[in-house]
């Protein structure tokens, strides 16, 4: 059993692109389908497809690379368990400047910075991508 199952996806994300593999593996929740269709939307990764298990199922992700390089250089948690991070939507967070993507749950569902400004939301961020 994994304490915070978001850090762990973010984990295997970050171990995934470091040692350049084509594909990881992760117990599939709502929530990271929805951390992972914002990934694709923002073009960190390639693609993302659940597969069919006989308990909870599996989230299958594929980086993105450009000349074998990784579009993901950092991922970080930015709300755990122990301590969770709010925002208003006056004061949500840029990363690096506007080049990464904060990603929150709001009251709209889970959704980057950019759609949290766009909205008129704040929330829970959850963590940053670079």
């Amino acid at each position: 059993m994994v304490t915070d199952p978001i850090a762990d996806m973010l984990t295997r994300i970050r171990n995934t692109v470091r040692i350049k593999a084509e594909k990881v593996d992760i117990p599939a929740s709502r929530m990271k389908v929805e951390v992972a269709k914002i990934l694709k939307e923002e073009g960190f990764i390639k693609s993302y497809k659940i597969l069919k298990d006989k308990r909870q199922g599996i989230l299958r992700i594929i980086p993105r690379y450009v000349e074998d390089k990784s579009l993901i250089t950092g991922l970080k948690r930015i709300s755990k368990p122990g301590r969770r991070v709010y925002v208003g939507r006056k004061d949500i967070p840029k990363v690096i400047g506007g080049v990464g993507i904060a990603i929150l749950t709001t009251p709209k569902g889970v959704l980057s910075d950019k759609a949290c400004r766009r909205e008129g939301v704040g929330g829970e961020v959850i963590c940053y991508v670079w």
